[in-house]
């Protein structure tokens, strides 16, 4: 894909960030097993409709640094890595679109910063203060992330029998031999793992829901009928959440990864989205 790209240095640590186009800026934020490429058909879209689009790997993904403490990706860090990458490159406003864990990243991020956003984009988790309340339809759904806590045991699981439980938990995505190779490389699996040991450790579940800031900028959820991982309930009720404009949508026919599988959906929801004057 033809983009630019760039090597930031954010508070010391080294970044590898992705760019295309001119215009208002669009921040996409992609989660767990992902990296920027998980964008790659939004990111044509975006630019023909006017948008600058800035796309990280987040810290412990793809080329960007994979710091050894698990404390180093707890949320406040991950969320100040985001405003570090908009400073470096001189963006005052944008709006953010976000999937997984960067969902969670762009949820605080919006909560703590409104004056940085025009609008927010969550794709399938929805509000911290919501997700976190671990429903039992969500507990049953979440069962990884417990395993995820157990360094090393965790790795091993995933990676034995060529990888079979991370083929069995995406239910054969697609995408898993892209997977496969970017945690394959040293260091890349347990950098992973510990976006889930540093936020959701057994020891830290008692104290849920997490208690954050709502959110006043303009909302638009959205979540796929064929999401393994997440409740469609944690999304809608998101809307509790936020004091400015919010709406729904359900995307029929695609998988937790669903700009994967449904970019002329996703593509005409978000561009309608950024760019059309909200309903009152």
């Amino acid at each position: 894909m033809d983009v630019t790209e760039r090597r930031l240095k954010v508070h010391g640590l080294d970044f590898h960030v992705v760019e295309k186009g001119s215009g208002p800026a669009v921040l996409l934020l992609h989660g767990f097993p992902d990296t920027w490429y998980l964008w790659r058909h939004q990111i044509p879209d975006l630019v023909d409709s006017g948008f600058r689009v800035v796309v990280p790997d987040q810290r412990g993904f793809g080329e960007s640094v994979q710091p050894a403490a698990v404390e180093a990706y707890q949320l406040p860090n991950l969320v100040n890595d985001i405003l570090g990458i908009l400073d470096e490159l001189e963006i005052k406003r944008t709006h953010i679109v976000a999937h997984d864990w960067g969902a969670s990243v762009g949820w605080l991020f919006a909560a703590l910063y409104p004056d940085r956003v025009e609008r927010f984009v969550p794709l399938s988790v929805g509000h911290p203060s919501i997700f976190t309340e671990f429903s039992i339809q969500q507990v049953e759904k979440s069962w990884y992330i417990l395993l995820f806590q157990f360094e090393g045991v965790a790795e091993q699981l995933l990676m034995k029998n060529d990888w079979a439980l991370l083929k069995e938990w995406s239910r054969h995505h697609n995408e898993y031999e892209k997977w496969i190779k970017d945690l394959s490389r040293p260091g890349a699996l347990t950098a992973a793992l510990n976006w889930y040991r540093a936020n959701l450790a057994p020891g830290i579940l008692p104290a849920l829901p997490l208690q954050m800031p709502n959110i006043q900028v303009p909302t638009l959820g959205i979540w796929s009928s064929g999401d393994a991982l997440l409740t469609e309930e944690q999304m809608i009720r998101s809307g509790e959440k936020v004091t400015g404009f919010w709406e729904y949508v359900r995307v029929e026919g695609a998988s937790h990864w669903l700009q994967l599988d449904r970019p002329d959906i996703i593509n005409k929801l978000l561009i309608e989205f950024l760019q059309n004057r909200l309903r009152a």
